[in-house]
């Protein structure tokens, strides 16, 4: 009989439908772990020109305009303005480590940067396009959503050398409706892997309480109040996936990566979708003009 401590669980991973209508199995995998991985959603070359999209958008920033920094372990973007007003737009923000003591950047404009947010899907075309497909919408059909909405778009650069660490948290905790509804749909543009910072999930974790609720105060700043302190139960699960993957994970799910300190980049896009039968609180921090409404997958 093998040994229980060599015993590996069956990932949940699959290859992507060709129409994006998720199966009995993979619904049922989902449900019991809370994320799914579908390898090539998307093809390298759509990857490709998603990244080269947000490579002219990088030219086109100058850091000198703004010094906003994004980091899970400082959380300084919570008394932020540029970044607390980021729904209905397309802004950017830097890694903890990106500056040196003199103020100049310690590598080049494209590895200096955390992320850029967060409203791509609807302010450029290129983003636009990836971003609404019909295939998306089956994904989204199949997991029971009534009225998805795509709420906010996320590139996230995870640099060499430098890309931060991105603590253990749950994505409802920040997109938070009434019931829950919000799921991550997290597409891999270039190979994921423990070495450059892939994510990790905590199989099982979405069936655990709400652990944070991060709302926004009367004055505009946002705070982030402890719900449950119970320690994580379970212990991570390394998602390394090749380009073109998309992970689909509840807004529950336990995911954290590493600090990136290899020489290659770690790009990615995400999108967070809600369910617009349910209550969007407005205390919530990402709030959008009302001219820009929301949208779904089609």
């Amino acid at each position: 009989m093998m040994p229980i401590e060599s015993v590996k669980t069956r990932s949940p991973e699959y290859s992507a439908p060709e129409d994006g209508v998720l199966s009995a199995r993979m619904l049922q995998d989902f449900n019991d772990n809370g994320f799914l991985i579908l390898r090539d959603f998307v093809s390298v070359a759509r990857c490709d020109e998603l990244r080269n999209r947000a490579m002219q958008l990088v030219d086109a920033f100058d850091p000198e305009t703004v010094r906003s920094i994004f980091s899970t372990t400082g959380q300084q973007q919570l008394g932020d303005r540029y970044f607390t007003e980021s729904g209905d737009k397309i802004r950017f923000f830097m890694e903890a480590d990106a500056f040196l003591e003199d103020g100049g950047l310690r590598q080049s404009k494209e590895h200096s940067l955390n992320k850029m947010g967060h409203a791509m899907h609807d302010l450029d075309p290129v983003f636009d396009a990836f971003s609404h497909t019909p295939k998306l919408a089956a994904v989204a059909k199949s997991m029971g959503f009534e009225r998805p909405a795509v709420l906010q778009s996320m590139y996230i650069f995870k640099p060499p050398n430098i890309g931060g660490e991105v603590v253990c948290h749950q994505d409802s905790t920040y997109i938070y409706t009434q019931p829950e509804s919000c799921v991550g749909f997290w597409f891999a543009l270039e190979d994921a892997s423990l070495e450059n910072g892939c994510m990790q999930f905590i199989p099982g974790g979405h069936k655990a309480p709400l652990k944070k609720r991060n709302y926004r105060k009367s004055d505009g700043l946002l705070v982030t109040e402890t719900l449950d302190d119970a320690p994580w139960d379970g212990e991570p699960v390394a998602a390394e996936v090749p380009a073109g993957t998309l992970v689909v994970f509840d807004g529950r799910a336990p995911h954290l990566s590493a600090a990136n300190r290899s020489s290659k980049s770690r790009h990615a896009y995400t999108l967070h979708v809600i369910d617009q039968s349910c209550h969007y609180p407005a205390e919530n921090w990402l709030q959008r003009d009302a001219n820009m409404p929301l949208r779904g997958f089609d």
